[in-house]
């Protein structure tokens, strides 16, 4: 099996196996003011939102995973089967594999999601780093292996400088993601891989016409991690270690969504969040929807109905959170009465002198 392909295999084993959770998102320092007299229905309250024209039921996407090994078709099969069914957004994993090897079994591990989630609003996947070696031509076979809503494109140098073999070549993204923003026939979503993104990069990324950002902030699974578990089992002891010393490092997830919605009108907060109560905080710091990773991972080896039991937890707990503060839609949660408080505030603050 091919090297890239094989990667994918291990992330999946050493996320099921491994301690690869950090901590420090910043949400436990943001408090949603209590409204004691809501005077709304809980039931009625509007929970849906509009993402690139397409309405979902609910502020929740799926974050890209996998796909690119045999062993993740089940996976995907099943994380798409449910954001059908609750209509939900869902994200692959780098379709890098499929666009460079010829191989219909590894092919079927993306191309399951439009199959079995014919209406779901799927997006697709590719590195910033391959952008350098990808034309925009290629980019559009990965949006018509899925037949896919829109593209996130990655950025992970940080998991690139861990991977023994990394890309570690940076120069001249922005551009190839201004000329992607350009060119595609899709909106465009820049991510990151669990790091954060900065109000300066968020602005540049705002400038060069990306339709959306996905902040992917610290404290949620760490990538630093996860190579660092692979290069010590290949002996390269050094970039093991590199890869525990920067096991916490980026911008964490409350901050990068404050900073980036301040810049850009559509953000989705993602990177170490757990529950609905996060989404909620989230869309009041200014977050147009909020996405998880990991949590779904074990419960997409079950099957649809773990998925779907998990999805409808998150939409109540976002539901009693907009209750409680007398939000009847996602549009009003976003300007919910909220408190930051601790290490988020001191961030925060330090980072407007």
């Amino acid at each position: 099996m091919p090297e890239t392909s094989d990667r994918k295999d291990d992330h999946i084993r050493i996320i099921e196996e491994e301690d690869v959770e950090t901590s420090g998102t910043g949400f436990a320092d943001i408090e949603l003011v209590h409204d004691a007299l809501p005077e709304i229905h809980r039931d009625e309250i509007d929970t849906s939102t509009t993402l690139f024209g397409h309405e979902l039921a609910a502020p929740i996407v799926i974050e890209s995973m996998t796909g690119g090994h045999p062993n993740t078709t089940k996976i995907n099969r099943n994380l798409a089967e449910a954001a059908q069914q609750m209509n939900v957004a869902m994200g692959v994993g780098s379709q890098r594999a499929g666009i460079e090897l010829d191989d219909e079994a590894l092919l079927e591990s993306y191309t399951v999601v439009r199959d079995v989630a014919p209406d779901a609003f799927l997006y697709g996947n590719v590195g910033a780093a391959q952008l350098l070696e990808y034309d925009v031509d290629d980019v559009e076979q990965a949006v018509e292996m899925i037949d896919a809503d829109a593209m996130a494109i990655h950025l992970n140098f940080l998991q690139e400088a861990v991977q023994p073999e990394g890309d570690v070549d940076a120069r001249g993204c922005l551009a190839e993601i201004e000329q992607i923003a350009s060119d595609l026939s899709v909106p465009i979503v820049v991510k990151e891989t669990g790091n954060g993104i900065s109000r300066e990069t968020a602005t540049r990324l705002a400038d060069a016409g990306v339709d959306a950002i996905d902040v992917a902030g610290q404290g949620g699974t760490t990538w630093s991690g996860i190579e660092s578990y692979r290069a010590a089992a290949v002996g390269a002891d050094r970039q093991e270690a590199i890869g525990q010393l920067f096991r916490a490092w980026g911008v964490p997830t409350a901050v990068s969504t404050r900073e980036a919605a301040s810049v850009h009108d559509c953000v989705i907060a993602s990177g170490g969040v757990r529950s609905g109560l996060d989404i909620a905080k989230a869309i009041a710091l200014g977050a147009r929807a909020g996405g998880l990773a990991k949590p779904f991972l074990r419960p997409a080896g079950q099957g649809t109905e773990a998925v779907v039991d998990l999805l409808e937890t998150l939409e109540l707990e976002l539901r009693t959170a907009m209750f409680v503060t007398g939000s009847a839609s996602v549009e009003e949660l976003q300007s919910a009465d909220h408190v930051v408080l601790g290490r988020t505030k001191t961030y925060l603050d330090g980072r407007q002198q």
